[in-house]
């Protein structure tokens, strides 16, 4: 039986039987091992192992002695009887080829003793990702387990990443020819015997399916953070999830403040354009790793909702100071018809007249803070917006008329009528003024 070596690049078949070549036929051994075996010799993790490419045409020398070797080729082992005298006469008749990245060990020009084990490691490219940075590199190495292995002295955390295509996840390399494997996948590890298969075969024994944006990645157990009994190497699955995610924020009014020349400066300022928040609204694509925020991108900002401004008017016209009136009180009302004279300014006759009623202390403190706010207490007075007139701002002002008909003009007539309000609306003035203060009117 002749062996045609399978795994390795650029092999070629066994020669014609008569032809001069370092190919005889495969030996079995006493024990009855089989003639390949999967089962490979660990790479000898010796620094300074470069790799030696094979020149065409090269003299080969040749033991006189027939020896018998084995060769590991990317784990899959080969024991034979051969007439070379080198390594690389080895290599050479069994058509590996070796690029300059890929590893030999003894290297090529060591002479060949019976019972010599050659392990051939032909470089791939991976991804990686040591301690958070991804980058590619060529490693020679029959599986991943051993990759790792050879990748550790580069950093504390190392991880290959698979490539993905569709629903597959890929690797240029076995996962572990070996040991177990553990599938670590949505918070659950299960452990996985023969896993010398790719990484899509392991994820499939496992019943773990990929969605298209899913990561995979292969990486030691400790760094996995799993404690799976035998296995050596986890398979790590990343639920990736990415989706738009709307936010709305709210946007301050702005507050102006106008000057009516119309409008009395010891008016209190009023409100003409009630101000509202606008509201702006975000779009973020969100990019979840199973369950946890890794990216956030803002993919647009737009006013949805404009604010609306806040428009305060304040007078700046100066209020006429009244003049002292006198008068008695048959000219205000029969309910005050006592003969009685009323002297000096408005204020001096609110304050008589309610003492009168028996508004002293704070209650005339309320009243006087009620009509200095309406009308600062000018019997002239006039709201230009609504119409209310004369010290207690009666609207109409005609209402007044029911104190005396000379209410337009006569302070103590307005005065009583205005007492008269508010005792039977209020009861009293600080009633009134307490109503003045949360609703800005009595």
């Amino acid at each position: 039986m002749v062996v045609r070596l399978h795994g390795a690049r650029g092999f070629r078949s066994p020669p014609v039987p008569g032809q001069h070549d370092v190919w005889t036929r495969v030996t079995t051994t006493t024990d009855h091992t089989p003639e390949t075996a999967r089962s490979r010799r660990r790479w000898p993790l010796i620094a300074g192992v470069a790799a030696t490419a094979l020149v065409a045409g090269g003299a080969v020398a040749y033991a006189d002695a027939r020896k018998t070797v084995t060769l590991d080729v990317d784990g899959q082992t080969t024991t034979f009887a051969t007439f070379a005298g080198s390594v690389g006469g080895v290599l050479e008749g069994a058509g590996v080829e070796l690029s300059d990245r890929d590893l030999v060990s003894p290297g090529t020009a060591t002479p060949l003793a019976s019972g010599a084990e050659i392990i051939v490691r032909t470089a791939k490219e991976l991804t990686l990702d040591i301690d958070g940075k991804q980058a590619e590199a060529w490693v020679a190495a029959a599986d991943a387990d051993e990759a790792l292995t050879l990748l550790h002295a580069r950093g504390d955390e190392v991880r290959i990443v698979a490539s993905r295509s569709a629903g597959r996840a890929e690797l240029p390399l076995p996962v572990d020819g070996d040991d177990p494997v553990a599938v670590l996948a949505d918070g659950e590890t299960q452990v996985v015997e023969d896993a010398g298969a790719d990484v899509d075969a392991v994820l499939d024994t496992a019943d773990v399916a990929l969605d298209s944006d899913d990561r995979v990645h292969v990486t030691d157990v400790a760094t996995a953070g799993v404690d799976a009994e035998k296995a050596g190497i986890a398979v790590v699955v990343e639920r990736v999830e990415t989706k738009k995610v709307t936010k709305k924020k709210s946007i301050a009014h702005e507050s102006k403040t106008r000057t009516d020349d119309d409008r009395y400066s010891d008016l209190d300022p009023e409100v003409t354009q009630e101000g509202k928040d606008g509201v702006r609204t975000l779009v973020f694509e969100v990019t979840t790793v199973d369950g946890k925020v890794e990216t956030r991108e803002k993919l647009s900002s737009e006013v949805t909702k404009k604010p609306v401004t806040e428009i305060v008017v304040e007078g700046s016209k100066e209020r006429p100071e009244p003049e002292p009136v006198t008068t008695t009180s048959s000219s205000t009302s029969s309910s005050s018809g006592s003969g009685q004279v009323y002297s000096g300014s408005n204020r001096d006759i609110g304050r008589q007249m309610a003492a009168a009623r028996g508004w002293t202390g704070e209650q005339w403190t309320c009243l006087e803070a009620l009509w200095t706010k309406e009308s600062g207490w000018n019997h002239l007075a006039e709201n230009p917006y609504s119409g209310a007139y004369g010290i207690p701002q009666a609207l109409p002002g005609s209402k007044m008329g029911t104190a005396g008909s000379d209410w337009a003009t006569n302070p103590a007539t307005q005065i009583e009528w205005g007492l008269g309000y508010i005792a039977g609306r209020y009861g009293t003035p600080c009633g009134a003024w307490s109503h003045s203060e949360a609703n800005n009117w009595y």
